[in-house]
């Protein structure tokens, strides 16, 4: 599979489908195909159970057999939710990215549930989990519930200005009317509006300071959400990728689609640190990083509907 290690992650999907070109060129994002798993065979702690819990990877097809931090193999640029903790010396997962059957091959199930982990005196954790598949990577063991976001570095480097995002999808709702937000240590609470599943797909153009302060303009957007159950696989999707100040734009959606600074990377020493958004870049900016998620929930960590699943595959960019 003919892939350019040099593209990156950040373009957020337009709510409109693509309808296309005279020419075109597809071409994959490595390991898109979800044809390849890493199957980790994680031994939690003896005082929740001591259960072996099974966490997949998208990464060339292997098994490791104990619990150690996981780093994308093979080249993969995919990062998953599935995550390996450590709280308090306990060893914990949490499994919310499947692979699963399609045809002949694999897809991803993702899917939104609750996870809990109580030991009597010590620790009583209750959170919400959602789905994800990213260009990234997570930086195990996670260590305490405010540690997730952070840890997770979201975007790849890349330079190029694919025209579209086309993939093949399947969305189940939960039906709930509103969400939920579970944190690990606080009461649940309701939170208004009806879940979906999401693709956010954005291209930055990023800058990093002498002090490793990263700051970036947008220069490409897509976001597409699905609120509503799919009538079985919905193939070759495709969504136009929107370029430059597109707030003029009828397609624009400001609480999907707006500038934003909640997404962690690494900087040059390491350090995971906050990427804040901006401005608009001009249309003719090339970006430095790509990003992309498909997540079974929307509206930030710990928020979403337990039941939602978003099944994807076959990843691809339309030049």
């Amino acid at each position: 599979m003919k892939y350019y290690s040099r593209m990156s992650l950040l373009a957020l999907l337009a709510v409109i489908p693509f309808n296309g070109f005279s020419q075109e060129r597809e071409v994959p994002i490595k390991y898109g195909d979800m044809e390849q798993w890493v199957t980790r065979k994680i031994h939690e702690s003896s005082i929740i159970g001591g259960n072996t819990r099974l966490l997949y990877e998208i990464a060339p097809t292997q098994e490791v057999d104990g619990n150690v931090a996981y780093e994308n193999m093979g080249g993969s640029p995919w990062g998953t939710s599935n995550v390996m903790a450590k709280v308090m010396g306990i060893v914990k997962t949490n499994n919310t990215v499947y692979k699963e059957k399609r045809y002949h091959g694999y897809c991803a199930r993702l899917e939104t549930h609750i996870e809990r982990m109580k030991v009597l005196g010590m620790v009583n954790i209750t959170v919400l989990a959602a789905g994800a598949i990213y260009l990234g990577d997570m930086k195990e063991p996670i260590t305490s519930t405010k540690e997730g976001v952070k840890n997770m570095n979201w975007g790849i480097p890349f330079t190029e200005k694919p025209k579209a995002l086309r993939y093949d999808y399947k969305v189940k709702m939960s039906g709930e009317k509103n969400r939920i937000r579970l944190t690990g240590f606080s009461k649940k609470e309701v939170v208004k509006g009806q879940d979906c599943a999401i693709t956010v797909f954005y291209l930055q153009k990023r800058t990093e300071d002498a002090q490793g302060n990263i700051t970036a303009k947008r220069v490409g957007t897509m976001v597409v959400k699905y609120d509503k159950n799919s009538d079985g696989w919905e193939n070759d999707a495709t969504y136009e990728i929107l370029y430059g100040d597109i707030t003029q734009d009828p397609r624009y959606n400001p609480e999907f689609m707006g500038l934003r600074s909640v997404g962690y990377a690494r900087n040059s020493k390491g350090e995971s640190v906050l990427v804040k958004e901006t401005g608009w870049a001009s249309p003719d900016e090339k970006p430095t990083h790509m990003l992309l998620q498909f997540s079974s929930s929307h509206g930030g960590a710990y928020v979403g509907s337990p039941g939602n699943t978003f099944w994807v595959d076959n990843v691809k960019l339309v030049y």
